[in-house]
């Protein structure tokens, strides 16, 4: 699809691998559309790349519902959607002080798994009803898995299980959305130099490092968006997640 000129909707667009993707996609010629939570980081960069921000809970049904209506009205139909919001904790099962909270791992499965299933079913629908592009394309949806969806490590089974419903649920929505010409894809990130990552003493990002084969260093959110940027290009990638991870493999711990 050529990117130039359509509505690219980013959630989680406010900071890290959303915002390096906005501005990606910006770069190409993208009308951006920063879905977040973060209204003072989100406005600035919607200003930054000629957007607008849109604020959203993205694991509500209105609220997801109300920010598209809003999408449509102020900038058209998207015809690109990427998923990157979402949020990650670290606990055990059965810790020190107990069983892991069941309000916790809902939280974790409510925002990422079910927040991208929600964006995912209306920006469907809307391009579903779209004038076919070259080539029957009606759209692109990028989702964010993660490497935890593979080889999660101790502590990360609520987050590991909300990414591997992600990865899971990338083919079956692909092969339903065949039929209207809308591509959907997803990215599972290995260590990347995140707003989270990035606060970390130099020396703890270097320990992260590592582990990651080759390039020896924590990803760039610019390389994760490059990616994005590319499958939305390219019309044959459709239906798999694809691993962006400096081919490392998770330890247990």
């Amino acid at each position: 699809m050529n990117i130039k000129g359509c509505v690219a909707a980013i959630t989680g667009g406010a900071s890290g691998l959303g915002e390096a993707t906005a501005r990606a996609l910006a770069a190409s010629g993208a009308v951006i559309a920063i879905i977040d939570r973060d209204e003072t980081r989100g406005k600035m960069v919607a200003a930054e790349t000629g957007g607008r921000f849109f604020a959203c809970d993205v694991s509500d049904a209105a609220s997801g519902e109300a920010v598209f209506a809003a999408i449509e009205s102020a900038l058209g139909a998207p015809r690109v959607l990427v998923n990157c919001a979402g949020v990650a904790t670290a606990r055990r099962m059965v810790g020190r002080d107990g069983a892991h909270s069941l309000a916790e791992f809902s939280r974790i499965i409510s925002i990422n798994l079910i927040g991208t299933f929600n964006m995912m079913r209306i920006a469907g629908t809307i391009m579903s009803k779209l004038a076919p592009l070259e080539g029957g394309e009606r759209g692109v949806i990028v989702s964010t898995a993660s490497v935890a969806a593979f080889d999660g490590q101790i502590g990360q089974a609520a987050y590991a299980a909300s990414k591997g419903g992600v990865a899971a649920m990338t083919l079956p929505v692909a092969r339903e959305l065949a039929q209207f010409g809308v591509r959907v894809m997803a990215l599972a990130p290995g260590l990347f130099k995140t707003p989270l990552l990035a606060q970390l003493p130099q020396e703890a990002q270097d320990s992260l490092a590592v582990a990651i084969p080759f390039p020896h260093r924590l990803g760039e959110p610019t390389e994760f968006a490059a990616l994005v940027r590319h499958i939305v290009e390219n019309p044959y990638l459709n239906g798999e997640t694809i691993r962006i991870d400096g081919s490392l493999r998770m330890a247990p711990k």
